[in-house]
């Protein structure tokens, strides 16, 4: 076998057609000139999944969809064994941009393409997957729905109560692109190896460094808790400010302080306020409650622990002090994930081989990686994307940095799949 260096560094990949399958993906609900809206189920999202479908057959892969839409793209090993899988996700924001998601779909197919064509057949199966949903856009609790089906973390009762804002539940939405609600315990998988995902960056950190890659160490824990402050509801002129039990200025109060502790923390520790409802909502009124959502992330396991505690000691003493009634509700909690080792040392090896400068960084926000860690060991590549931005339209990655991630991520499919 001709060595890889040789291969990979001659192999001629066609700039322009990449940049055109960018396009002709994002065209399938695409808006705002450069923006996408698309959404699991929608007829957008069908057009956009048979379309990587018919790139992967042209390729030479099988193609085939599980039962809950997942669409998967393999090249059979030479040799019995679990699957080698790289790819991403290509629902939306809405609006989102071209990037988020279907860049690691088209790189991996790329990428697979390049190696078989160079190659011939792996020594290990090797596989592409487009996740059906990960955004949870189109249905508020149903992110990461394509990557928990495959690990096996989908409730059956989930199909039915899981509903977008018209009251469609998830389990039509299925039925109506032709996938059967009854069979989604049939998608989960036990034959993967490993799973490398490559995604943009959807932060400043690898622009400020000057970089077009980076290594992900994992993948930050996710908190986010849904709080409500509960006072006394009265005339804003009337009512004096020393009887009063107003929870706006309880909500003043935790807004600055747990804000200030993760700005005190320091990189990466970030603390987002989010959501926030006034029950009455009115210019003259001192409000009954105010309900919000506190999101709270730290890759470091220990780190996280002591971020989440502060936040509830921050919430315990202000509503006491102010005599108000709390109630707190989490309502996402995903733990941090780590990188396995060895795969980050395989997209090392890649990288350094062709000539490609890269960064150890975590990831602040979740991806399918983070479910797939149950089944198997993850890994990631970031792309940087142009001042940081993401799921907006204006979200955008050069030409030159998409080859570097395509070309680290076919180096390390290579070492993991064909290399003996």
């Amino acid at each position: 076998m001709m060595n890889k260096l040789d291969k990979l560094n001659n192999f001629e990949f066609d700039v322009q057609k990449i940049k055109h399958m960018v396009d002709q993906l994002g065209s399938f609900g695409g808006c705002l000139q450069t923006g996408v809206s698309r959404t699991a189920y929608s007829s957008e999202w069908v057009l956009a999944q048979e379309c990587i479908a018919k790139w992967s057959r042209d390729a030479g892969l099988n193609v085939r969809f599980d039962t809950v839409g997942n669409l998967w793209a393999r090249i059979d090993g030479t040799e019995r064994g679990k699957a080698i899988v790289s790819g991403s996700h290509i629902d939306s924001q809405c609006p989102g941009g071209r990037f988020d998601g279907a860049l690691g779909v088209l790189s991996a197919l790329i990428a697979i393409s390049v190696l078989k064509e160079a190659y011939g057949s792996p020594r290990k199966p090797v596989e592409l997957v487009s996740f059906c949903e990960e955004e949870g856009s189109r249905f508020p609790n149903a992110g990461f729905w394509g990557s928990r089906a495959i690990v096996g973390k989908i409730d059956p009762n989930d199909c039915d109560t899981v509903i977008d804002s018209s009251g469609e539940s998830i389990g039509n939405a299925m039925k109506s692109v032709g996938f059967d609600p009854i069979r989604i315990a049939e998608a989960k998988r036990s034959d993967i190896a490993a799973f490398i995902e490559l995604h943009i960056e959807q932060g400043p950190i690898l622009e400020d460094a000057n970089l077009p890659i980076a290594i992900v160490s994992g993948i930050t824990h996710i908190r986010q808790t849904k709080v409500t402050l509960t006072g006394d509801s009265n005339h804003a002129g009337a009512f004096p400010m020393d009887i009063r039990l107003d929870p706006m200025a309880g909500f003043a109060e935790v807004v600055t302080r747990v804000i200030d502790h993760a700005q005190k923390l320091g990189r990466p520790a970030v603390t987002t306020i989010g959501k926030c409802v006034l029950d009455p909502n009115g210019a003259a009124i001192i409000p009954r409650s105010v309900t919000f959502t506190i999101d709270a992330r730290h890759p470091d396991p220990t780190c996280a622990a002591n971020l989440f505690e502060t936040h509830k000691k921050i919430l315990e003493e202000i509503a006491a002090r102010r005599n108000l009634s709390l109630e707190t509700m989490v309502q996402i909690d995903l733990p941090a994930c780590l990188s396995d080792h060895n795969l980050m040392q395989s997209i090392e090896l890649s990288a350094r081989e062709a000539g490609i400068k890269t960064m150890h960084m975590a990831s602040g926000a979740g991806h399918d990686a983070q479910q797939m860690s149950e089944i198997c060991p993850i890994a990631m590549i970031f792309v940087r994307s142009e001042g940081g931005r993401s799921h907006t339209p204006e979200e955008f990655s050069t030409i030159d940095d998409i080859m570097a991630g395509i070309k680290v991520l076919a180096g390390s499919l290579y070492d993991l799949a064909y290399k003996m």
